[in-house]
C-alpha cells in the first residue's frame, strides 16, 4: 500500500509524494445535473480511480499543499492541495510552482523574449521579475487544484 509522505516543507508550500501503488475504486455518477435532477441509481455501478484519472506521470508528479492567498483570483486558496507533474514543459500563462532564490513559490508564468514574470492573482501583490542574477527554476506545473469547499 503507498502512503503520502512530506517531503519538503516551505513557507509558501509543502510538498508530499504521491503514492499510486494501490486502487481505490469510488463509486461514480457521471452527469450530475446542474438544472434538474436525474435519477442517479442508474449511473451508481460505475466506479471511478483517482489516480489513474489526476495523475499521468507518476514519477514526476507530486502534491502540494497551499500556504498563502497570492493566488486565489485564479481559484488557488491557502490550503488547496495542488497536483504538479515536473514532466510538463512550462508554456505561457501556466500556474507553476517556482523555485526563486532559496525560496518555493507558485505563480502564473510569463514567458518574454528576454525574461519570465511570475505574476500573482492578487492584486495585493506584484509581479516578480526573474533576472540572470536570480536563482530560479519553474519545478512543475500546475495540473489539479483539489478543494475542500
Amino acid at each position: 500500500m503507498s502512503v503520502i509522505r512530506k517531503i519538503h516543507p516551505s513557507p509558501s508550500i509543502d510538498f508530499y509524494s504521491v503514492g499510486t501503488g494501490s486502487e481505490l475504486a469510488l463509486p461514480f455518477i457521471g452527469g450530475i445535473a446542474a438544472g434538474f435532477p436525474s435519477p442517479a441509481e442508474d449511473f451508481l455501478d460505475i466506479s471511478i480511480d483517482l489516480n489513474k484519472e489526476l495523475i499521468k506521470n507518476p514519477t514526476s508528479t507530486f502534491y502540494g499543499r497551499v500556504k498563502g492567498n497570492s493566488m486565489r483570483d485564479a481559484g488557488v486558496e491557502n490550503g488547496d492541495l495542488l497536483i504538479i507533474d515536473k514532466s510538463l514543459e512550462p508554456s505561457n500563462g501556466k500556474i507553476a510552482v517556482c523555485f526563486l532564490d532559496g525560496e518555493f513559490t507558485i505563480k502564473r508564468i510569463k514567458i518574454e523574449n528576454d525574461c519570465v514574470w511570475l505574476v500573482p492573482a492578487n492584486s495585493d501583490f506584484n509581479p516578480i521579475k526573474v533576472t540572470a542574477g536570480n536563482d530560479f527554476l519553474i519545478w512543475g506545473i500546475v495540473i489539479h487544484i483539489i478543494k475542500t469547499l
